[in-house]
C-alpha cells in the first residue's frame, strides 16, 4: 500500500532501459528527455537494476556518465533519484554536516518527519556507509537544546501507539502548560521529554487537552516561548505528530513560496516523499494553502528540470 506517486513499471527491462539511456547520452549532446522521462518512471529498485545492468553491458558507472552529461539543478535531480532508497537519508545527513557550518534545515526535516524503524535504519546505514556514528558526528556539530532534542529524536526510542489513557494525556498537558505558559522562562527540557517521546496518538490527544487548558494551539506557545533551531525543531516534530503529509506539504509551499525557490529542499522531498506519500502531501498542500504542487513547481521552475519534477509531482490538483 503505497500513497506515492510513483510505483513500478511494468512491463520493466532492465537491459532495455540501460541502452536507451547509453544511446541517450553517447556522442555529441545529450537527448536529456529520454534521461528524465526513464528516471521518473521507474521505482528506486527499478533504478538501481538499471545502474546495474547499464555497468555489466558497456563497463561504465550511470551515475558517472549523468554527472558528465548534465548540469545543474536538472544533474542534482536525475543523481538523487539514482541514489538507493535506504541510503537516501544517510546522505544527506552526511552532507548537512560536513564541512563548515551545518545544515540545521535537513538535520530537523528528516529527524522529526521520519518513522522510529526509519531512524534506527538510517543510524545503521550511516556506520556501514561512512564507519562513522551519526549521533557523535551529530552531537558534534549541534550544542544547546536542539542538540538534546536530535538525540531524543536519534534514540529512536518513542512509545509505540497503543491504548491512550486519559489520566497520562491530562497530565502531560498540564505540565506542558505549566513548563510554557505558566512559568518564567521556560522549561525546555519537559517539551523536549514528552514531544520526543510519547506516542503519536497520545501526542495528538496530548494537543488537543493543552488547547483546552491553555486556549493556544501547542505551536503557538513553541513559538512565543523558544526560540532558533531548537523552535524549528519542536515545531516540525509537533507538525509531523499532527500529520506528515501536511508537514511536508508546508515544506514544499515554503520552498517555492516569494522569490527564489529553495531548489534542495524541492529536490530533498520530491525524491524521498515520491514512493512514500506524494499524493497525500499534494492533498494537503491543496486543502491548507489553496495551491496545487504542480502548477507552483510550473510557475516556480524551468527546462528539464521543471519536466522531470513535474513528471515526479504526477499529476494536478484542480
Amino acid at each position: 500500500y503505497t500513497r506515492g506517486t510513483v510505483t513500478a513499471f511494468s512491463p520493466f527491462d532492465a537491459r532495455a532501459d540501460a541502452e536507451a539511456l547509453r544511446k541517450a547520452m553517447k556522442g555529441l549532446g545529450t537527448d536529456e528527455e529520454t534521461v528524465l522521462k526513464i528516471l521518473t518512471s521507474r521505482n528506486n529498485a527499478q533504478r538501481q537494476e538499471i545502474a546495474s545492468a547499464f555497468k555489466t553491458l558497456f563497463g561504465r558507472d550511470l551515475v558517472d556518465d549523468l554527472k558528465s552529461e548534465l548540469t545543474g539543478k536538472f544533474e542534482t535531480l536525475m543523481v538523487s533519484l539514482m541514489r538507493p532508497t535506504y541510503i537516501f537519508d544517510a546522505h544527506a545527513l552526511k552532507h548537512a554536516i560536513k564541512g563548515a557550518g551545518t545544515n540545521e534545515k535537513v538535520l530537523t526535516e528528516i529527524l522529526a518527519s521520519r518513522t522510529p524503524e526509519e531512524v534506527r535504519n538510517i543510524k545503521q546505514v550511516y556506520l556501514q556507509e561512512y564507519e562513522a556514528n551519526l549521533e557523535d558526528k551529530i552531537t558534534g556539530e549541534t550544542s544547546g537544546y536542539f542538540q538534546r532534542m536530535l538525540v531524543v529524536l536519534l534514540q529512536a526510542n518513542r512509545d509505540p501507539d497503543g491504548r491512550v489513557d486519559d489520566g497520562l494525556v491530562e497530565q502531560d498537558a498540564q505540565v506542558l502548560f505549566r513548563a510554557g505558559e505558566l512559568k518564567w522562562g521556560t522549561d525546555e527540557e519537559k517539551f523536549i521529554t514528552i514531544l520526543g517521546t510519547r506516542s503519536v496518538s497520545h501526542l495528538r490527544r496530548v494537543f488537543d487537552k493543552y488547547m483546552t487548558i491553555s486556549g493556544f494551539q501547542i505551536e503557538e506557545t513553541i513559538d512565543r516561548e523558544t526560540s532558533g533551531d531548537l523552535e524549528k525543531l519542536l515545531l516540525a516534530v509537533v507538525k509531523c505528530i499532527r500529520s506528515v503529509p501536511a508537514y511536508f506539504a508546508e515544506t514544499l509551499y515554503y520552498s517555492m513560496k516569494g522569490a527564489g525557490t529553495d531548489d534542495d529542499t524541492l529536490i530533498r522531498v520530491m525524491v524521498s516523499r515520491s514512493e512514500i506519500d506524494l499524493l497525500d502531501i499534494r492533498k494537503e498542500l491543496r486543502k491548507n494553502f489553496a495551491k496545487s504542487l504542480h502548477q507552483m513547481i510550473q510557475k516556480d521552475t524551468s527546462g528539464d528540470y521543471r519536466k522531470a519534477l513535474l513528471l515526479l509531482c504526477g499529476g494536478d490538483d484542480e
